[in-house]
């Protein structure tokens, strides 16, 4: 019988930290909604390769989905790392849908998000290495909170 990951050992896998490639530039990223579809945005913490903040992005994108938002997220991130220079990127999302179809491992079938998947693509092959990896919610939380910081600040003004 052939070797099946378990829940538990995916898990375990996640909580681990995870393993940084040297000379990369680091970006955690998340979108969110508020509703599905619903208020949505992104938030962005991104380091150079040294470890240290080279920036934060964040965008209300108004009426969209989950996925419309952790897309949006993950644009923004490499094209933020390309306007900087990076040759390297790794990025750690707790989108698992999102990390398993940048890896070719899920197919992408919603048609609204299929330009957003060509678009990070796109960009992703002017890296030298890309990386994408799953991270539990835990791990990514200033991105959450710079995702939930641009929705409070559009609901507050509209």
């Amino acid at each position: 019988m052939p070797f099946r990951r378990t829940r538990f050992a995916r898990r375990a896998a996640e909580a681990a930290v995870p393993a940084i490639r040297p000379g990369a530039a680091v970006a955690h990223i998340d979108g969110g909604s508020r509703g599905n579809p619903g208020p949505a945005a992104y938030g962005v913490l991104l380091k150079n390769p040294q470890g240290q903040l080279a920036g934060t992005l964040s965008r209300f994108l108004g009426r969209q989905t989950n996925n419309f938002a952790e897309y949006s997220g993950l644009i923004a991130a490499l094209e933020y790392a390309l306007q900087l220079g990076f040759h390297s990127l790794q990025v750690f999302s707790d989108s698992e849908l999102l990390v398993r179809q940048i890896q070719g491992v899920y197919q992408v079938r919603h048609e609204n998000i299929r330009p957003l998947y060509q678009r990070a693509r796109d960009l992703i092959r002017q890296f030298e290495w890309f990386g994408i990896q799953h991270v539990r919610r835990e791990r990514n939380r200033e991105a959450d909170g710079l995702a939930n910081q641009a929705m409070d600040q559009a609901m507050r003004n509209a």
